[in-house]
């Protein structure tokens, strides 16, 4: 029989080995990496304390899920009250803290438009969704996580399908064209070059900001005219300030960080369709770019 510090360190090992694809489940439910982390937290607490069980990764995952349910109701009405437009948190993925992102509907279910797209669902619809899209779960093993019959987990499937169908644009899996894309924005939206921007941006692109209560578009911009001005505005006050930019993978895409100094001023997501941009997300609420600062300085939270 293992001594207990023995014990201790193998489930200590066990966990860590689940906890990018706990971290990833909870981001995506949540559309929070600090409420996500927390979660995975009392996941440990209840996973130290528990029984051993035969399958530790099916069970996490129930933990998981259910722990993220119980904040989702709380959590759409804190989002109903939000000043300005509420964006996910956006979370660097380079170093595999969301789990594998190898597949197109991996790199999906993590993207900005997706998770914005996953707010309109009922907190239960939007667990279904999620364990089915993103970590291929079965209906029976679905069932079992969420405590229902195989038959009402395809329901509720189809039903979340239904009411994203008419949102959910193709996604663009071309990442070099996306990056691409994203390096000549930057280009364009810091020289003011507006014809360059203009054959960017769709006709019917939007522009959100999501600036936690702070100085920002506080509705969404719609249409090229009106964004092109903002953007051509907002790359004006750049020049004039010390603010720089860069590029890196953002929620399994290319993205823009802008920085003041040292610290992280602004991330910037892009949506493309059929090499334009249709949406363009900015987070520059501070409290939201805390998770993705820690990370760019090696210390995210309980890694």
């Amino acid at each position: 029989m293992d001594s207990p510090e023995t014990a201790d360190a193998r489930r200590a090992s066990i966990f860590e080995e689940h906890r990018p694809r706990l971290f990833g489940l909870a981001y995506r439910l949540l559309g929070s990496a600090a409420d996500a982390d927390d979660v995975v937290q009392s996941a440990y607490l209840s996973w130290h304390g528990a029984d051993w069980v035969e399958t530790p990764g099916a069970w996490l995952s129930k933990v998981v899920t259910n722990l993220c349910l119980n904040q989702l109701t709380s959590a759409r009405a804190r989002r109903d009250s939000y000043p300005g437009p509420w964006l996910p948190e956006p979370v660097l993925t380079d170093s595999g803290v969301l789990g594998p992102l190898e597949t197109v509907e991996q790199r999906e279910s993590v993207s900005m438009a997706f998770l914005v797209l996953l707010e309109r669902l009922t907190p239960t619809e939007r667990a279904v969704f999620v364990l089915r899209e993103a970590f291929g779960h079965s209906h029976a093993e679905i069932a079992d996580i969420l405590d229902i019959d195989a038959a009402h987990s395809r329901q509720l499937y189809h039903r979340a399908g239904a009411h994203l169908a008419g949102e959910r644009k193709r996604f663009d899996a071309d990442e070099s064209r996306h990056r691409r894309m994203v390096t000549e924005f930057l280009a364009a939206a810091t020289t003011g070059n507006a014809a360059r921007l203009h054959r960017l941006l769709a006709e019917d692109v939007v522009a959100w900001t999501d600036g936690g209560g702070a100085t920002a578009a506080r509705r969404p911009i719609l249409g090229r005219e009106r964004v092109l001005r903002y953007l051509i505005g907002a790359g004006r006050r750049l020049e004039a300030s010390r603010i720089t930019v860069d590029t890196a993978m953002i929620n399994g895409e290319p993205a823009a960080l802008a920085f003041d100094g040292d610290r992280l001023a602004a991330v910037l997501t892009f949506e493309l369709v059929d090499s334009r941009i249709v949406a363009v997300r900015m987070i520059v609420a501070e409290a939201k770019l805390a998770f993705a600062a820690a990370a760019l300085d090696g210390a995210v939270p309980n890694s």
